[in-house]
């Protein structure tokens, strides 16, 4: 094997990363090679996606890191930033081994803190590994019809209350409608909002792969969005956000019943909900909603640290920042959170 780069503006190269993702059991979304390019333009980070190639030239693993300098949270190499998941995609465990060794050097070269990769499979069983995070997982029914028998009981009676409150689902939305929704909701959730050209930016680069689905009211009034990507026949419910009017309407059963026939009308026959922290509301929701919980391995090589990083709102030290963001105006919020949000991928 060796190992070389793919540059961004190397499209026939995009394009063959792309087709080894799709025809590899472990290429997800995350792997996708408009990463880099979306990583990049949105947040000026430098990316080394590693391709592994035989003497042939033949593709056989993949990885895609990005490097994030901060002063507030250190220097770090992660598979991938902003992604639920990823780590190396490999066809076998010579193109694993040598992405693996390659990613090791290339951290020790730029003098980074530490290296992260981001597994939903244990691939580096003597690195420290963190297990905050589950993804959570559905296959889509067969059936998804007005009786809505696919889903619990106690979620069919909240979809039925929010139709009854007169909430449609739209899909197809736009970005100007989703980014105030998801900017309110991370501020009244004390967390640093992402800046609206990175969902600009995702829009462009994976175009019907990368689609927005928002409720309303009768009003006329988006109460509750999410933007979804679409890959190898699995929705994946990734950006969400509500704003305080959706409170006691039963806004986001509607919306994740919306997008599961949504997604069952493209084709797709798996639904994946995103990861959650355990024990977090969101974890619990999902698990109501009857789906499983995956278990994801964030696996980290240290090099100038020596504990893993903690930069996540259980780790004691932000309590304080979180309850002072949640009063931040929004105006402000939404000026300062891109900037602080850029250093935590």
């Amino acid at each position: 094997m060796r190992i070389e780069r793919l540059e961004g503006a190397d499209r026939a190269g995009s394009q063959r990363w792309d087709d080894f993702v799709a025809s590899c059991p472990q290429g997800s979304f995350f792997h996708r090679a408009g990463w880099q390019r979306v990583i990049q333009r949105s947040f000026g980070h430098r990316t080394h996606f590693l391709q592994a190639l035989d003497a042939d030239g033949q593709l056989h693993g993949v990885l895609p890191l990005a490097e994030v300098k901060s002063r507030l949270f250190g220097h770090s190499l992660t598979g991938l930033p902003f992604a639920s998941y990823g780590g190396i995609c490999a066809a076998h465990p010579a193109a694993q081994a040598a992405l693996q060794d390659h990613a090791v050097a290339l951290a020790q070269q730029l003098g980074v803190g530490h290296l992260e990769l981001r597994n939903v499979e244990s691939q580096q069983p003597d690195w420290p590994t963190q297990d905050l995070y589950v993804a959570f997982k559905l296959d889509i029914p067969a059936l998804l019809d007005d009786k809505m028998l696919a889903i619990p009981q106690k979620r069919r009676n909240m979809v039925r209350k929010a139709i009854k409150l007169g909430l449609r689902a739209v899909p197809d939305d736009t970005v100007d409608q989703f980014f105030p929704v998801f900017a309110t909701n991370a501020r009244d959730h004390g967390t640093p909002t992402l800046p609206k050209r990175y969902f600009e930016q995702l829009q462009a680069e994976f175009g019907a792969d990368c689609r927005i689905l928002s409720i309303y009211t009768a009003a006329g009034l988006c109460i509750s969005t999410i933007l979804c990507f679409f890959h190898k026949g699995e929705v994946l419910a990734y950006y969400a956000g509500e704003r305080p009017q959706a409170r006691g309407t039963a806004a986001n059963d509607l919306k994740y019943w919306e997008v599961m026939k949504w997604a069952q009308a493209r084709g797709c026959s798996r639904f994946d909900l995103g990861r959650s922290k355990k024990g977090s509301g969101s974890f619990d929701f999902k698990r109501l909603w009857g789906f499983e919980p995956v278990q994801l391995h964030y696996q980290y090589r240290l090099f100038t640290r020596d504990t893993i990083p903690q930069n996540n709102p259980n780790n004691p030290r932000y309590r304080m920042l979180i309850r002072a963001w949640q009063r931040l105006p929004l105006p402000v919020a939404n000026t300062i959170g891109p900037w602080l949000v850029r250093s935590l991928g």
